[in-house]
C-alpha cells in the first residue's frame, strides 16, 4: 500500500487521540508503513511514535464548533465558521487532491472532515471514515443552521457520501449520508504501567481516592477550589497544562497535586496510565475521555457541556460502559463534589466492554483495495 493520509479535526484532542491508535495498530501490523497527518490539532499529540516518525502537516480540516470554554459552544459562531469554510469545500477538494497525488496517497482516513471524503473522491482513491458521529448530524441539530446556513448540511453530507466506508464507533449519531457503515468497538488509549507504580513514580499519596481534573483544550473556570480543597479524603490531580491557580493562601494546597507533563514523560508514563492510577475524572462528557475511563477503569464524574448533540447520546450510553455520575454547574463551580464523588464511588462496576477498536479497523484499513 502507498501512503495512508489521515484529515483529522482539531476540534478538541479526542479525534486525534483515537486516530493515534490507529495508526500505532497499522504500524504494528506493517513496519514502514507511509503515514501523514493533516489536521489544526498540536503536533505533540502524535509524538510517541519515536522509531517511525508521523509526518504532520498542519492544515484546517474543518471549523468544528467555536468554543468559550469546555462547557459552552458558541453555536452562531460555529454556523458561521462552517458555512464559510465549507462554502469554499470544492475548490478545498481539488487542492487537495492534487496534494494526495504528488504524495502517492493509496488511502485516505477521515476522523471526521467532510474534506477528507470529497478531496479523496476527486483523486480518485478509497477513503475510510473513522468516528463516533459526523458532522452534518451535529449542525443540523442546530435551528441556526437551518436559518443562516440552509446549504451547510447538504454540502456536508455529499461529501460524506462519497466516502467508500464508515467505521462507525459506539456512542455515536449521525451516519445517515454515509453509503456503508461497519460497527467497531472502542478506540481508545489503554494504560501499559501498573497504577501504584505510576503513583509511587509521580509522587501520588498511595492510599487516597485521586481525583483527576480534565476539562481538555478550552478549560474551565470560576471553580471555588477552596471548596475544592476541603473534600476530606480526596485528593485532586491536574497536569500542568490544565492546572488552575490553586495555590492562593485561601486554598488548602495540600489537598491539590499538580503533575508536570514533562516529567510524566520523563517516567515513561502517558495520561492513559495517569487515568488508570486515578478512582476518579471530573470532567465534560466526550468520547475519548468516556473510552479511556472504559478501558483503565476509571469513573467519572461529569457534567452538562452546553449546546451540543452528541451530549444526549453519549450520556445514555454511558451506565453500560464506566460508572458515572452527573453534577450540575451549580455544585461544581461552587465545590460541592463530595456527595457526587461518594454516590459515584458506590456504584457496582459495569462488566468490561471491547476496547480493541484500533486493532479491528487497523486491520480493515489494509485490506482495503
Amino acid at each position: 500500500m502507498r501512503t495512508i493520509v489521515f484529515y483529522i479535526s482539531g476540534h478538541g484532542f479526542g479525534h486525534a487521540a483515537r486516530q493515534v491508535e490507529v495508526i500505532r495498530a497499522l504500524r504494528a501490523r506493517r513496519a514502514g508503513l507511509a503515514i501523514i497527518v493533516k489536521t489544526s490539532a498540536p503536533a505533540w499529540l502524535f509524538e510517541r511514535f519515536h522509531e517511525e516518525p508521523v509526518e504532520v502537516a498542519q492544515l484546517e480540516t474543518d471549523t468544528g464548533v467555536v468554543q468559550i470554554d469546555s462547557l459552552t459552544v458558541d453555536v452562531g459562531a460555529s454556523v458561521t465558521a462552517a458555512r464559510a469554510f465549507h462554502d469554499q469545500l470544492d475548490a478545498r477538494a481539488e487542492a487537495e487532491a492534487g496534494w494526495l497525488h504528488e504524495h502517492r496517497a493509496g488511502l485516505v482516513v477521515g476522523d471526521i472532515p467532510p474534506l477528507a471524503f470529497a478531496a479523496a473522491a476527486a483523486a480518485d482513491i478509497p477513503s475510510a471514515a473513522v468516528s463516533n458521529f459526523t458532522w452534518d448530524w451535529i449542525y443540523a441539530g442546530y435551528a441556526e443552521t437551518r436559518d443562516r446556513a440552509p446549504s451547510l448540511v447538504p454540502t456536508l453530507a455529499a461529501a460524506y457520501a462519497r466516502a467508500t466506508v464508515a467505521w462507525r464507533l459506539p456512542l455515536h449519531g449521525g451516519f445517515e449520508s454515509c453509503p456503508r457503515v461497519v460497527d467497531a468497538p472502542l478506540v481508545a488509549r489503554r494504560a501499559t504501567c501498573e497504577p501504584g507504580a505510576v503513583r509511587r513514580q509521580l509522587g501520588l499519596p498511595a492510599h487516597a481516592p485521586l481525583v483527576l481534573v480534565a476539562f481538555g483544550r478550552y478549560g474551565i473556570a470560576d471553580i471555588d477550589w477552596s471548596a475544592v480543597g476541603a473534600l476530606g479524603r480526596y485528593r485532586i490531580v491536574f497536569t500542568n497544562a490544565t492546572a488552575p491557580a490553586v495555590a492562593s493562601p485561601a486554598v488548602a494546597s495540600d489537598r491539590f497535586v499538580v503533575i508536570d507533563e514533562r516529567e510524566m514523560d520523563r517516567c515513561g508514563v502517558r495520561y492513559e496510565d495517569l487515568v488508570a492510577a486515578v478512582e476518579v475524572v471530573v470532567t465534560k462528557p466526550g468520547y475519548g475521555m468516556i473510552a479511556e475511563c472504559a478501558a483503565n477503569a476509571a469513573a467519572m464524574l461529569y457534567t452538562s457541556r452546553g449546546r451540543f448533540r452528541e451530549y444526549d447520546v453519549l450520556t445514555n450510553g454511558l451506565p453500560g460502559l464506566i460508572r458515572s455520575h452527573f453534577i450540575p454547574h451549580d455544585d461544581l463551580f461552587a465545590g460541592r463534589w463530595a456527595p457526587h464523588l461518594d454516590a459515584l464511588l458506590d456504584q457496582p462496576r459495569p462488566a468490561p466492554v471491547r476496547v480493541d477498536g484500533a486493532q479491528v479497523i487497523a486491520h480493515a484499513l489494509l485490506e482495503m483495495p
